[in-house]
């Protein structure tokens, strides 16, 4: 039994069947994983258990051998279920939703397909619900993450009133005019779980007033809380990873390749809402008017493949490439290339390309939190100008030491882009030193800690305030 439980879809670790049959484990990285991680830690008070779902086949294989790691429950969930939940409704109708990312003339369609696949989701949080129930100690405090398990408060809540339940949505909330798209019991029953919770916590203030003002959460009586807690990055452990030997090969490489030019970086997986496409576009238009910057800078673009089992996702990653090369051939001469584009996973070279930045540019057109914006003048070595777009969840803190624009106006950004590259070095470097210390307010650790401890009090029976 576990005093701290937490739950998610991805988990802390992956298993991969090689061909002789045994099991690897791969442990994940970045900031959740870091921050959730906390629950094994002495200040976590108490046995820790992580519930996450198996995702591959391998995962599959270690659930049915029963292979583990202590603190870590796999749940081998019917494939079918899963990919209905997953991508039939948490990544193409909750995602998009909470994005704001559909093409409305003609998506999305409610049909009897859709509550087929909803059946699945509410299926998929049910065994997160029942796992969690049988695992947790009484008055265990519970911690569910993201739009994934949006349900399980709820279920949960009905199979264990005893539980502290706290929510985390690491997305945006969709306004309440988008969130009314949904059929009218859907929207019930997803607000209805997720005020199951006795706090519902979010990125921003934003995202936090946003789902405050939907129409059944503010009809809702009880007394969930919703509660803000803007996920920072680990500073010390940041600047480490990006001194390791590795990075320095590869920062090496891109050194030799750009020269002396400045350079424009951004990172992102190639997801819809990261608006790439019309980065490129302002970069293009900088080149176009003001052409004292070519053959003076390049644009270092690390757009990482995502979600490539759905089309939406295929033809989008194709159009950036696509773009990317035009641009090369419109301006590029024998000895430069405007764009320098990187589609493999790696994070050393990602963290190569954060200390050479001049200029970050991180324009989603909507985003929770988004930590590169973070992470970037963390690492830069001589110091970076942000290029910000007001939609993403690190405006609220960095819009003060940023160049914000509006992600749609290409203009605007085009001219914060030529502003960000003209800006004298001491500027730049209190600039940075700022938006740093902005960065690291509340690193993973203490972002997870602080909702634990608020966690402290005797559980809700719903309703938001």
């Amino acid at each position: 039994m576990a005093s701290v439980l937490v739950a998610s879809n991805r988990g802390p670790l992956s298993y991969t069947l090689r061909d002789d049959g045994a099991l690897d484990t791969r442990r994940g990285g970045g900031g959740l994983v870091s921050g959730l991680s906390a629950v094994f830690s002495e200040d976590a008070a108490g046995d820790g258990l992580w519930v996450c779902a198996a995702l591959g086949e391998g995962d599959r294989e270690a659930v049915r051998r029963g292979v583990s790691e202590p603190g870590v429950r796999m749940l081998d969930i019917d494939p079918d279920v899963y990919a209905d939940a997953y991508n039939g409704i948490a990544n193409s109708v909750l995602w998009f939703l909470h994005h704001h990312l559909y093409d409305i003339p003609r998506e999305p369609v409610f049909d009897a397909a859709f509550r087929r696949r909803w059946d699945s989701y509410r299926a998929y949080n049910r065994a997160f619900a029942e796992a969690l129930a049988e695992a947790a100690d009484e008055g265990a405090a519970v911690l569910v993450q993201d739009y994934h398990l949006a349900l399980v408060p709820g279920q949960l809540r009905a199979l264990r009133p005893d539980l502290r339940i706290a929510h985390f949505t690491h997305t945006p909330w969709a306004s309440p005019a988008y969130l009314a798209m949904l059929p009218d019991d859907i929207h019930q029953e997803l607000v209805e779980g997720m005020l199951g919770a006795d706090e519902i916590g979010f990125h921003t203030g934003a995202w936090a007033d946003a789902f405050r003002a939907d129409p059944p959460v503010a009809r809702a009586a009880g007394g969930s809380r919703v509660a803000v807690h803007p996920l920072g990055v680990d500073g010390d452990e940041l600047r480490a990873l990006a001194h390791r030997p590795e990075v320095e090969e590869r920062l090496a490489a891109l050194r030799a390749e750009v020269g002396d030019r400045k350079t424009i970086v951004r990172v992102d997986r190639t997801e819809l809402s990261k608006n790439i496409l019309r980065g490129l576009l302002a970069y293009r238009e900088l080149l176009t008017e003001h052409p004292e910057w070519r053959g003076r800078v390049v644009h270092l673009a690390s757009a990482y493949p995502s979600r490539q089992d759905l089309e939406s996702y295929r033809s989008y990653t194709a159009a950036v490439s696509a773009l990317a090369e035009r641009i090369n051939e419109e301006f590029g001469t024998a000895d430069w290339q405007p764009v320098l584009v990187s589609v493999q996973d790696d994070f050393a070279r990602s963290l190569a390309a954060y200390r050479m930045a001049d200029v970050a540019l991180v324009n989603p057109v909507r985003d929770g939190m988004n930590l590169v914006a973070k992470e970037i003048p963390v690492v830069s070595d001589e110091g970076c100008a942000l290029v910000l777009s007001r939609e993403a969840g690190a405006y609220e803190e960095l819009r003060a030491d940023a160049l914000t624009v509006n992600p749609f106006d290409v203009t605007e950004t085009a001219e914060a882009l030529h502003e960000a590259l003209s800006m004298p070095a001491p500027d730049r470097a209190d600039r940075t030193k700022r938006l740093a210390a902005a960065a690291t307010a509340l690193p993973p650790r203490r972002w997870f800690l602080d909702q634990l401890e608020a966690l402290g009090g005797a559980p809700s029976q719903g309703g938001a305030s």
